[in-house]
């Protein structure tokens, strides 16, 4: 995780270099896709989509560089979670309320906060449209609306969270509820799953997994827990220095892994997971469950899926090296995304949150 820490890291100095070049030409209407500027609070020089880590730090960067007044951040909630710690959460080593603040306390002093939700971006003419009917024109626009949770495409969820021995750590109404499971475990299969999709951070589904197991040896339960992690990957890990790393511990730890397998159904109340066998499509397997840990399926938001931003895929369309648009070079996006070896070629040209 380290490495991909680094590779995050790198690209944002980059981006944070593309404006300053940016910033220090004398650039055309073409270049740019700059209109006039329009009336306070309707007009930024930079003007960024999505309060999560991403966002907020790329807005005290621009404030640092165009003052604050001329930076705003587009974002619905009032309640900024840091979800790198919902692991943690679902492992029962730190409480929900240790990952949220309010919003307004991580706004930058002096950027406006626009509390509202973007329905429509309109790069061509600089400008975006929020569900509360306004129009805000921006110089540069930064993306960093992150990824979107699509728990629906598996037939029984989000329904089946209702039931207990179910959990997922990506999502605050969710997390709680893995550690409930790990609490109430007895004896059985405890199941931990990875999509066929892309996914952020990659890590996060096996953290889980091995956090538990330490749980399980802990509390004296170990013996009586059949551990797998039914994965939809060739692979552990996209990455063979790691992968090997990870081999040795799931050997050392008795942890049985099945690959190529994902999670199509849950069936709550019978406590059963379905997964069709992606090397035999259509062949599926019913496996019991006394604790199941979802990683929900993912994708772009819905909002830039159909937008003018996006790829034939779905995501932004940006330069992997600058987070630079293709097409429109006063657009970034900015983020963390892993893409697994053997679906990155569907999704290689970027996302709204794609670094690697």
């Amino acid at each position: 995780m380290t490495l991909l820490a680094s590779v995050v890291s790198c690209s944002r100095v980059r981006l944070f270099a593309c404006f300053l070049r940016l910033g220090s030409q004398q650039a055309s209407p073409l270049q740019l896709h700059t209109g006039a500027s329009l009336a306070a609070k309707s007009y930024y020089e930079v003007l960024v989509l999505g309060g999560g880590s991403g966002g907020i730090s790329m807005a005290a960067r621009m404030k640092r560089k165009v003052g604050a007044e001329n930076v705003a951040i587009v974002e619905p909630s009032e309640t900024h979670f840091y979800q790198p710690i919902w692991t943690l959460v679902g492992a029962g080593a730190k409480p929900l309320s240790s990952s949220g603040r309010p919003t307004a306390n991580v706004i930058p002093s002096g950027v406006e906060w626009i509390k509202a939700r973007v329905v429509d971006l309109n790069p061509d003419k600089n400008c975006i449209h929020t569900d509360d009917d306004k129009k805000i024109s921006y110089k540069y626009l930064i993306i960093a609306l992150g990824i979107q949770l699509d728990y629906e495409k598996i037939k029984g969820l989000p329904e089946g969270f209702a039931h207990p021995k179910i959990g997922s750590n990506y999502s605050v109404r969710t997390v709680e509820k893995t550690w409930k499971a790990l609490q109430d475990f007895k004896e059985g299969n405890a199941i931990f799953t990875f999509p066929n999709t892309p996914v952020k951070c990659a890590g996060a589904p096996q953290k889980i997994m091995y956090l538990s197991e330490a749980y399980f040896r802990k509390t004296g339960k170990r013996p009586k827990a059949n551990i797998i992690f039914n994965t939809s990957l060739g692979a552990i890990f996209g990455v063979k220095k790691y992968a090997d790393a990870l081999q040795k511990i799931i050997q050392e730890r008795a942890l049985t892994v099945n690959y190529k397998q994902n999670l199509i159904e849950v069936r709550a109340d019978k406590q059963e997971a379905v997964f069709e066998n992606l090397d035999k499509p259509g062949e599926t397997q019913v496996i019991s469950y006394e604790m199941l840990h979802v990683t929900p399926p993912m994708s772009p938001p819905d909002v830039l899926k159909t937008s003018p931003v996006a790829d034939a895929a779905g995501w932004v369309d940006v330069d992997k090296d600058t987070l630079q648009h293709k097409r429109y070079p006063n657009v970034f996006g900015i983020g963390g995304l892993y893409q697994p070896a053997d679906i990155k070629d569907r999704c290689r040209r970027s996302c709204p949150v794609r670094n690697t």
